[in-house]
């Protein structure tokens, strides 16, 4: 198997620090976040600028440009509901370390961003959902099955979607964890790739119980198949999970200073 794939989450417009410096076009918060998670041990960025109703499309040229000519071309996930940003960022992107993500499509509204992807050569992350939370694995799987094929007939190469089956949080849906783990094996068994938000299993959770929460669920999750995650690798903890996971299945080759690779 191939080596976990760490999706750092840090830079989202729900951060007032970034939020800020997208409105005042300032690279350095930005640089600074990116810095951090790629120190850390992060495969790709998450640029996240929301909706982006106003200027989208110079907004996500502009988060791509500064963040791959600061360092060196790193591989982006371009987050926003509008297509068009996703677009103009595509057309701006430097694919020589690896393929922009589209987040995200659905089995509903944005089916479409499936399309998307395969026309630019693109990767996708594809949650396992049409309106809101599915109802059970059974559902979960009839989304994953439209999307599969929506891909494969616009051209697709399976490889290249990600599919979320939904982590959800633990207070208040603690029933529902076991079958989280269960989809993402099912997923596993077809052949398929998955991701998904891992930081919201522990949304409202005291904070000092949140790192140790992710860090179990992450091992757990990667021993039911999970192939990468969007995560906050400046989390220790998790990172050293992340890792050690990684060895524990043969992902990557042992070593006396894994922890530091």
């Amino acid at each position: 198997m191939a080596k976990f794939m760490v999706i750092g989450e840090r830079i989202h417009c729900i951060s007032p620090v970034i939020r800020k410096a997208i409105e005042e076009r300032d690279p350095a918060p930005i640089l600074k976040r990116g810095k951090e998670q790629l120190d850390c041990g992060a495969t790709y960025l998450d640029a996240n600028i929301g909706p982006a109703e106003k200027n989208g499309e110079e907004i996500m040229q502009w988060m791509v440009q500064i963040l791959q000519n600061e360092f060196d071309n790193v591989p982006l996930a371009l987050d926003t509901a509008n297509t068009k940003a996703i677009e103009a960022g595509i057309k701006v992107y430097n694919r020589s370390k690896g393929k922009p993500i589209v987040n995200s499509a659905d089995a509903g509204e944005r089916a479409d961003n499936i399309n998307l992807a395969a026309a630019n050569d693109a990767m996708v992350i594809a949650l396992c959902s049409k309106e809101g939370v599915p109802r059970d694995n059974d559902e979960r799987m009839a989304y994953c099955q439209e999307m599969l094929e929506r891909g494969m007939e616009a051209g697709m190469d399976t490889d290249d979607m990600l599919f979320d089956p939904l982590f959800l949080v633990i207070k208040g849906m603690q029933e529902k964890q076991v079958e989280m783990f269960q989809a993402i094996t099912m997923l596993t068994e077809m052949g398929l790739k998955t991701t998904g938000g891992l930081s919201n299993i522990s949304n409202g959770a005291p904070k000092a119980l949140r790192p140790i929460m992710d860090a179990y669920m992450i091992a757990m999750a990667m021993q039911a198949g999970l192939t990468s995650a969007i995560v906050n690798p400046c989390d220790a903890k998790l990172m050293e999970a992340i890792k050690t996971a990684d060895v524990i299945l043969g992902n990557t080759l042992y070593a006396d200073s894994y922890l530091e690779l």
